[in-house]
């Protein structure tokens, strides 16, 4: 029980540092081969912050483990809102100006609605892991020909100025992608092998235990970038950089991991986490894209409710994991 869990901590550790300086060096790189600050700003970093959850999900469902795959998504998906963005709200809210965010918040509503009628038969197969990585290249190609031709927009400036703070040469750049993407695989088998041997002491399943630790660890490469954005005052950047990784998740990480491995998918994924999941997507989205003349923002009272949400359930899976459900 002690290496496990030490292989958890020190994977998580490793996964945290080598995913940031992935999405730094390949921010760096796509700047320095000239793609724009929008595209960069909405695929290599709302994207780029998801490269964890990809590659253990990868991982886990290679091992024979898709459950752990599939609660690492949609974990990560619940603590990205309600963590993340419901604890940066809560220190400054957050006022949204980007179009680009807001065309983005109601794909990432109907990709969750989606992934509820691909679990209703009871599994997440191989067809329906291939449907989703349709749509994800799909809406990748849309958002790269959009951002070729769109204007000004508040989300490329955040990004834009976000490089600058952090400017990196090209080889650099190569060579922290690189070492970034190296370092992921390997910290994210160390945390696969110490998740699973946890769950398997604790006599809980796979799902339980990607819902829980392995969620959180992975969402903390978006937390970190969060962070760094809140202090430079870049609001459509925090959101943006949620929205794109869950956004990832729920069509990628699913996806790929089907595609390696059939996913079984028991009534209380859909009744437990895709619900808690749904309604804070909607939440989110209700907040930020404003009704009735409200402008887009996620003030201190909604980063409260979505925070308070993520701890009521992060402490109702704790129950499940101390009772061994």
């Amino acid at each position: 029980m002690i290496l496990p869990a030490v292989a958890v901590v020190a994977g998580l550790i490793l996964l945290v540092w080598s995913a940031e300086r992935f999405v730094d060096g390949a921010a760096a790189t796509s700047g320095r081969l000239g793609l724009s600050p929008l595209l960069i700003g909405m695929l290599v970093i709302g994207f780029g912050t998801s490269a964890p959850e990809l590659v253990v999900s990868a991982l886990a469902a290679g091992q024979g483990n898709p459950g752990l795959a599939l609660g690492n998504a949609y974990g990560s998906n619940i603590a990205n809102i309600g963590l993340i963005l419901g604890l940066v709200a809560l220190v400054a809210p957050l006022t949204v100006h980007s179009s680009v965010v807001r065309r983005e918040l109601p794909v990432l509503g109907v990709a969750t609605l989606l992934s509820a009628l691909l679990m209703w038969g009871g599994v997440i197969g191989r067809l329906e892991g291939t449907l989703l990585l349709i749509l994800l290249a799909a809406f990748m190609g849309v958002s790269i020909w959009r951002a070729r031709y769109a204007g000004s927009d508040s989300l490329a400036a955040d990004t834009e100025e976000s490089l600058t703070a952090h400017p990196m040469s090209l080889k650099a750049g190569l060579v922290w992608t690189g070492v970034g993407l190296v370092l992921l695989v390997i910290s994210s088998r160390i945390l696969v092998w110490g998740a699973v041997a946890i769950a398997q002491s604790l006599g809980v399943s796979d799902l339980i235990i990607g819902l829980t630790v392995v969620a959180v660890g992975t969402s903390l490469p978006e937390l970190a970038s969060s962070i760094s954005a809140l202090r430079r005052n870049e609001h459509d950047l925090v959101l943006g950089n949620v929205v794109g990784s869950n956004l990832f998740n729920t069509l990628g990480v699913v996806g790929l991991a089907a595609v390696i491995h059939p996913i079984e998918v028991g009534d209380e994924v859909l009744l437990r986490d895709w619900s808690v999941m749904t309604v804070m997507t909607l939440l989110m989205t209700a907040f930020a894209i404003g009704w009735r003349g409200r402008k887009g923002r996620i003030n201190r009272f909604e980063g409260a409710a979505l925070l308070a949400m993520f701890v009521a359930y992060t402490a109702w899976m704790v129950r499940l994991v101390l009772s061994g459900g």
